[in-house]
């Protein structure tokens, strides 16, 4: 009972500072995101775009657009990080739509995503359970499509993708040129989209090993 009248207390804080920051006070809204930002960075923005500088600067742009929209902010009684968590999303979703190579999410699954967290903002929890679920739901989705895929294709994305490593310094450690190594990774990147695709469609099992050509 104790935790829960904590919990409640806390949300109660929140509320007050969430209205604080809807009329005005930049104070209460750089507190909210202070509390905040650290974790839409590593549970929402970096497993969707996969790299640390685009997931920095959707970060930057997730705060701009929370500055500007916070006045249509409504209190929710799961609080501010749902809605925070949309706006996140939805920058990381323009991102992936801007992009047309070295990303691991599909605009489209992020898409899904959105809708159902705007369908029933109660149903993402807390901040803490909401980041615990999406971090363990990005790990598992990622590293169950790597292992499905050829060693090399899996390798040249870690490398590329995950470590941000240049095309230069893959392509070495693969040894093979540059040219041949964007090939690669193109397949390699084709290969885990196929495997994560393929559960979600039904089809019952993941994308085959193909080796790499």
């Amino acid at each position: 009972m104790a935790s829960v009248a904590v919990a409640r207390t806390d949300l109660e804080a929140e509320r007050e500072l969430c209205e604080r920051a809807r009329a005005g006070d930049r104070a209460a809204l750089g507190q909210i995101l202070r509390r905040y930002g650290p974790i839409l960075y590593r549970s929402v923005l970096l497993p969707r775009l996969g790299r640390e500088a685009l997931a920095q600067d959707a970060l930057a742009e997730t705060y701009a657009r929370v500055v500007e929209r916070f006045h249509q902010f409504q209190w929710q009684d799961a609080g501010v990080y749902p809605w925070l968590r949309v706006v996140g999303m939805r920058i990381a979703y323009d991102i992936l739509r801007s992009r047309k190579r070295e990303t691991l999410y599909e605009p489209d699954d992020l898409q899904r995503e959105i809708d159902a967290a705007e369908a029933d903002p109660q149903a993402n929890g807390e901040a803490e359970l909401c980041e615990k679920r999406d971090l363990a739901e990005a790990r598992a989705r990622v590293e169950a499509a790597l292992r499905s895929i050829h060693p090399r294709y899996a390798e040249a994305i870690r490398l590329r993708v995950l470590e941000e490593r240049s095309r230069e310094e893959v392509a070495s450690a693969l040894g093979v040129t540059v040219s041949t190594f964007d090939v690669v990774l193109h397949r390699a990147l084709a290969a885990l989209k196929k495997a994560i695709d393929v559960p979600r469609a039904g089809e019952g099992k993941l994308a085959s090993r193909e080796a790499p050509r």
